[in-house]
């Protein structure tokens, strides 16, 4: 395949990361593991696991089999686990590969990549842009155009701590998240809310920003 990788710089030396970037196609997670430094865990539908090449390159790249009646907390249960141990997880934030015909392909984000930013606090989010990969291999159809080429752009990585703090995130200070913590736990929940969408709206524009279609 004819993958480019850049900002391979910008990967995390240790530490748990989680790697987050644009889905188009199935290959997207291939070509991030390839370029990774250290192993990359993904949530994969239990349907990946029922045979032939699928099966294989799910097993073979260590990839983690989801149940869909489990929902969006047991998938988050699992990427928890892996992060614990200080892994790599990999995410699309988009929560399934892009459906639209035409572009821009990229849909507004879940909120399960902050969710996770604020259990692990210090672990590097990286932002990923994959482009070419639908051209590669397009939704639905079988046939690959192998030397179709790929790029995959690494972006600067960002705890969650670091943009809370900043001007151009959270824009919140210590005291100002102790005073959250002290206020009524449904005020607390729609604050939270609110600081997950803004971090995922972020997060998506700046992988957007990356060249992502």
């Amino acid at each position: 395949t004819n993958v480019r990788y850049e900002g391979l710089h910008n990967l995390p030396r240790d530490g748990a990361v989680i790697l987050a970037g644009n889905h188009t196609s199935h290959i997207d997670p291939i070509a991030v593991i390839m370029g990774a430094r250290k192993p990359v865990r993904y949530l994969a539908k239990s349907e990946h696991f029922d045979g032939g090449i699928t099966k294989i390159a799910m097993l073979t790249t260590g990839q983690i089999k989801t149940n869909r009646e489990a929902g969006g907390a047991g998938a988050l249960a699992e990427a928890v686990d892996v992060l614990k141990d200080g892994g790599w997880m990999g995410i699309f934030p988009e929560g399934t590969r892009s459906r639209r015909e035409e572009p821009p392909f990229l849909q507004q984000g879940k909120t399960g990549v902050a969710r996770l930013g604020v259990k692990f606090p210090h672990a590097k989010i990286v932002p990923i842009a994959i482009i070419g990969a639908r051209k590669f291999m397009q939704p639905g159809k079988m046939n690959i155009r192998l030397f179709a080429p790929v790029t995959v752009r690494i972006g600067k990585p960002i705890s969650f701590a670091e943009w809370i703090g900043s001007p151009e995130g959270g824009s919140m200070d210590e005291a100002e998240l102790l005073n959250l913590l002290e206020r009524e736990p449904g005020e607390i929940q729609i604050k939270m809310g609110k600081m997950y969408r803004n971090f995922t709206d972020q997060l998506m524009s700046t992988i957007r920003s990356m060249g992502a279609p």
